[in-house]
C-alpha cells in the first residue's frame, strides 16, 4: 500500500518520528553476533535466514567454513522487523512479502513507514491517513513504526563494533563524523 506525498506525511513524522540520517556507510558492516544482538535474535535464527534467503547479508555474504558475513544497518533494521512480524504469528510467506517490499527501500525512507497486519498479510502505510482507512476497514490489528525500531537499532548498535569489508575495525563515531563532513 502507498501513498502519494500530501499533507497528511507531514503530520505523520510527528506521529511515527522524523526521518533520520542514513547510517549506510561503503563497506561498513556488522559481523553476525553484532547483528543478533542489535536486532534480538539467535545466531541460529540469522544463520538459517540467511541460508535459505530469507535475508542475504548486503556487505559481506559467507563465502565457505570460517568466512564471516557483514551486515549493514539496514539488513539489521529488517532482521528485527522480520522478527517482530514472526513474534506477532504473521506467516513466514507474508514475511518474506514484507522483507522484499523493505529491502526495496532506500534506507532514508523506511524511517517513514509504518508497518501494519491483522495476523494474515502486511501493509505498508506511509501517511497517517492510510494508518486510519486501515483501522477503520478493521483490518489492522497491530503495527510496527519502523521509525521507532530504527533508533532502537541505533541505539543498541552505538556500543558495538563494525568493522570495514577488508575486516578491520572501525570507531563508529570518527566514521559518523568523518560522513557528516563529506556531506556538507
Amino acid at each position: 500500500m502507498s501513498a502519494e506525498p500530501h499533507e497528511a506525511a507531514t503530520r505523520q513524522a510527528m506521529l511515527f518520528g522524523d526521518p533520520l540520517e542514513g547510517l549506510e556507510g561503503d563497506g561498513l558492516g556488522y559481523r553476525g553476533p553484532v547483528a543478533c544482538t542489535a536486532a534480538g535474535i539467535t545466531y541460529r535464527q540469522l544463520d538459517y535466514w540467511a541460508r535459505t534467503g530469507l535475508l542475504q547479508p548486503s556487505v559481506r555474504a559467507a563465502r565457505g567454513s570460517g568466512s564471516q558475513r557483514l551486515y549493514s544497518f539496514k539488513d539489521i533494521l529488517v532482521l528485527k522487523i522480520v522478527k517482530k512480524l514472526l513474534d506477532t504469528g504473521v506467516s513466514l510467506q507474508q514475511v518474506r512479502t514484507a522483507v522484499v517490499q523493505l529491502q526495496d527501500r532506500g534506507v532514508d525512507d523506511l524511517a517513514s513507514i509504518t508497518l501494519m497486519s491483522d495476523g494474515a498479510s502486511v501493509y505498508e502505510c506511509t501517511s497517517t491517513d492510510e494508518v486510519i482507512d486501515l483501522l477503520q476497514g478493521g483490518q489492522g490489528v497491530f503495527g510496527i513504526a519502523v521509525g521507532r525500531v530504527w533508533r532502537e537499532v541505533e541505539g543498541t548498535l552505538a556500543d558495538l563494533p563494525i568493522e570495514r569489508l577488508g575486516g578491520e575495525p572501525v570507531d563508529e563515531l570518527a566514521e559518523r563524523r568523518r560522513r557528516k563532513r563529506s556531506a556538507s
